[in-house]
């Protein structure tokens, strides 16, 4: 079991001149002190657009400084999005490389094919298309860090042509490759693409054992073709997060946090009519909160709440990670038990405070963290072993590239273009 923090970086309302550069400050400050905690992975979403949600849209820069305050911590992009037109495969590719040598060796690269309108419609992404937009450009980006040189590819929404990448990555082949998963259909294309699993939707403990078996059936199957020159056999869930010394008090800090981040994403995601830059989505949930009509509230089961005592579904996957350490202990030892390899725990959502975050932090790794530790090396092996032959047998499958450019040559541009003799 690995732990990592998510960091959509979000700024509810109202603004300040400096909330935005107060929000990174205190996130890169969590990440440093996580890294010295021994957490495992800071994660950083990329998004454009999305007021209050996330204000993340430029993560290789911020993982970047991240980089620069840690030493062993993984810095991992969940996800950059890779329809061209959004980020073009050679840009991403040398960014990635980029990052790889300045924390030297450090980065996961996560990728998946955006999803909001506010996204796809500012980039004119074709929804129909999406998909082949994103296989398309990670077959590009991992034959640009691997290939010497890039042999070139002329596709349907992306051409380049021959050409070697500068600089190459630390790691070898290259950084560990990730896929977004928000249902159980994508789960197992992961692992037939030899991909980590990052699902994202907030899912119980039963349900995530069902895609992790899902997940490594994929991948020990024949149908295992990865796209990436390694496999990266890891599957990983993202709770809310808050812990304290008792649950009461864990709930106070925490919870409210939550809750406005699911009624921003349902706001941007499912039923919002937005105007940017105008909406006032902190003023609309403290309305929805004042009348009883959150996504929270609207989901609660049975009869009157205070009377019944009964939680909706969403609503307990709100709270989940949310608690004291004897609770978050149990939790992630079923997790552990269902086979999940790493969770993620989103720590800034809305307005929690910094301070609350850094004492969850400490008391997580004083309390809660060791004994997931000491078990690491023998299920660590344990996995190694039980799947060294499937992926040796899928590495095996992946197609053998035999474009030869020996002959390909660049004119100079004197050649191409001096001016006409005479």
């Amino acid at each position: 079991m690995r732990f990592g923090l998510l960091y959509h970086h979000q700024v509810p309302r109202p603004w300040t001149q400096d909330s935005e550069e107060r929000v990174i400050r205190e996130s890169l400050e969590q990440i440093e002190l996580a890294d010295r905690l021994g957490f495992d992975y800071a994660w950083a979403t990329e998004h454009h657009f999305l007021d209050e949600y996330s204000h993340s849209s430029a993560p290789e820069v911020f993982l970047a400084a991240a980089a620069a305050k840690t030493d062993k911590i993984r810095l991992a992009h969940g996800i950059v999005s890779l329809p061209p037109a959004v980020n073009h495969p050679v840009r991403v590719a040398e960014r990635l490389a980029t990052l790889d040598l300045i924390s030297g060796g450090r980065v996961e690269f996560g990728s998946g094919q955006g999803s909001t309108q506010h996204e796809l419609g500012a980039f004119h992404i074709d929804r129909a298309t999406k998909r082949e937009q994103w296989r398309e450009a990670i077959d590009v980006v991992v034959r640009l860090l691997t290939e010497v040189p890039f042999t070139g590819h002329d596709g349907t929404h992306v051409s380049v042509p021959p050409r070697n990448l500068l600089p190459k990555p630390k790691q070898n082949p290259h950084p560990p490759l990730w896929m977004a998963c928000s249902n159980p259909a994508s789960v197992e294309d992961a692992g037939r693409n030899g991909m980590g699993a990052l699902s994202f939707a907030f899912i119980g403990v039963d349900e995530a054992r069902e895609r992790v078996e899902a997940y490594y059936r994929a991948i020990e199957s024949d149908d295992c073709v990865p796209v990436g020159r390694a496999v990266n056999a890891n599957f990983a869930v993202v709770l809310p997060f808050m812990l304290a010394a008792d649950e009461a008090t864990a709930l106070e800090r925490g919870l409210d946090g939550v809750h406005f981040y699911a009624s921003a994403f349902s706001h941007f995601y499912l039923k919002g009519r937005h105007r940017p830059g105008v909406t006032d989505l902190s003023a609309q949930f403290a309305a929805e909160r004042a009348q009883g009509k959150t996504v929270a509230d609207q989901n609660v089961s049975g009869d009157d709440l205070t009377q019944a005592g009964s939680l909706s579904d969403f609503e307990q996957a709100l709270r989940r990670g949310i608690g004291d350490p004897q609770k978050i202990r149990d939790l992630i030892r079923a997790h552990e038990e269902a086979g999940v390899d790493q969770i993620i725990f989103q720590v800034q959502l809305g307005d929690t405070r910094h301070e609350h975050i850094m004492e969850a932090l400490e008391l997580f790794a004083r309390e809660v963290m060791p004994e997931f530790a000491e078990r690491r090396p023998g299920r660590d092996l344990a996995k190694k072993q039980r799947l060294a032959v499937p992926v040796k047998a899928a590495l095996d499958r992946v197609p053998a590239r035999t474009a030869d450019v020996c002959d390909y040559v660049i004119a100079t541009d004197l050649e191409t273009f001096a001016p006409p003799a005479g």
